[in-house]
């Protein structure tokens, strides 16, 4: 499935924000497919253990609490190169720089509170889908 799977995650304050469902309309109408979704709250030592690449970091302990003090979407998405084309379709981590029409500069607040994270490699696309769906639920 390598190179047509990627995942994503819509984080707390979008989904506080109410802008669970633009960020999907974005997703599909960026020709992804949902293949898999659920709403969940993570524990700090849930969140901990999924950031726990950026532990020695000096944003981890507060990216850790923002990213439990609400629900989140986790999905997996498929479409042909979906790991780059999602990662342009997001845009810039900071929405000041991200590029019009892209889903951070519609729906994030700032660098720290950028409504959505991104797999960066199809190798990450797949360790952190297995985070949260098990094998069935990745169909």
């Amino acid at each position: 499935m390598a190179n047509n799977r990627t995942f994503t995650m819509i984080k707390p304050h979008a989904v506080a924000d109410n802008n669970v469902g633009g960020i999907i309309k974005l997703i599909e109408e960026g020709g992804f497919r949902i293949v898999a979704i659920k709403k969940l709250q993570l524990t700090p030592g849930q969140a901990g253990k999924f950031y726990e690449v950026h532990k020695e970091r000096p944003f981890y302990g507060e990216l850790c609490e923002m990213m439990s003090e609400g629900p989140i979407f986790p999905m997996i998405l498929e479409k042909d190169n979906a790991v780059a084309d999602f990662r342009t379709l997001i845009g810039s981590t900071d929405p000041a720089e991200a590029a019009e029409g892209t889903i951070r500069k519609v729906y994030a607040k700032s660098k720290a509170e950028n409504a959505i994270h991104g797999s960066d490699s199809d190798e990450n696309a797949a360790i952190e889908s297995s985070f949260f769906f098990s094998e069935l639920e990745r169909f």
